[in-house]
């Protein structure tokens, strides 16, 4: 890790979420001179109709890799199972070894209300193992030494852009991807045996279609941007010495903070 530059870690559940939810986001930040870093918890061994769960993972992992690639990540192999993203020990330990190897000034993960529960268990992970960052007394599994900096926490936008009680979800911040669009869809593609499980599942349809229908879906909410990612920043307490924004200040115009969002904020008096 080269301490002078600056670094991002997305933290998603399953080969492909960065895709849907990140993928902009992380290019236009290697563009600035960012480094990316790219965590799948799971290894997506359920993500299969035709496979067992053995080589299902193997094929995940490949396409991962590739994903990565293609996004000029630098990829973090998986800690666990799919449905098995458990906020316990083990997995707590292992993830805060990876956010200390990545050192990073941003985490970017999922809105910690989602349609599944190995999306909102990662998120509460991602957000407790970057609280642990700079924890001497904290064990990593394998051993970390701590490191003393500031970091945000970004959440995504869930899948359908509503929580599993169907509630809308409104970003607090907008990242404008149209540039950065069709290779964060080539990023997607390299997950190719998605499609089928997803078309069986989920009825998605068309997998491409759907990630491109949801960029477009926040772009819209915008108001200014045809492709976005959504974000809501986690409150800075315990993260940073002061409230920090790195994504605003790293993308400048390609950032855009929803000021209803901000008013809508009850803070302590």
């Amino acid at each position: 890790m080269n301490a002078s530059k600056k670094s991002v870690l997305a933290v998603v559940a399953h080969p492909d979420d960065i895709e849907f939810i990140a993928a902009g986001t992380m290019l236009l930040l290697k563009e600035s001179g960012w480094q990316t870093h790219y965590l799948c918890l799971s290894g997506g061994d359920c993500g299969s109709v035709s496979t067992n769960q053995s080589e299902t993972r193997r094929i995940r992992r490949e396409e991962a890799i590739a994903a990565a690639g293609i996004l000029g990540a630098i990829h973090h192999d998986s800690l666990t199972d799919d449905i098995l993203i458990l906020y316990d020990e083990q997995t707590l330990r292992k993830l805060a070894a990876v956010i200390r190897l990545a050192q990073p000034n941003i985490v970017l993960t999922h809105s910690p209300d989602d349609y599944m529960e190995d999306h909102m268990n990662t998120s509460r992970l991602a957000v407790t193992a970057s609280f642990t960052l700079g924890m001497p007394n904290f064990e990593t599994i394998p051993p970390v030494t701590p490191v003393l900096k500031d970091l945000a926490i970004y959440h995504g936008m869930p899948h359908g852009l509503c929580d599993g009680l169907r509630r809308a979800v409104v970003p607090g911040g907008f990242v404008d991807t149209s540039e950065v669009h069709s290779t964060k869809i080539a990023s997607l593609a390299a997950h190719a045996s998605q499609k089928q499980w997803l078309d069986v599942s989920q009825g998605m349809n068309s997998y491409l279609v759907a990630c491109n229908d949801m960029s477009l879906a926040v772009g819209r909410l915008s108001g200014r941007f045809e492709h976005a990612e959504g974000w809501r920043r986690h409150l800075h307490l315990g993260y940073a010495s002061h409230e920090v924004d790195p994504l605003a200040e790293a993308l400048g115009k390609k950032y855009f903070v929803n000021q209803s969002y901000e008013d809508s904020l009850v803070y302590p008096t």
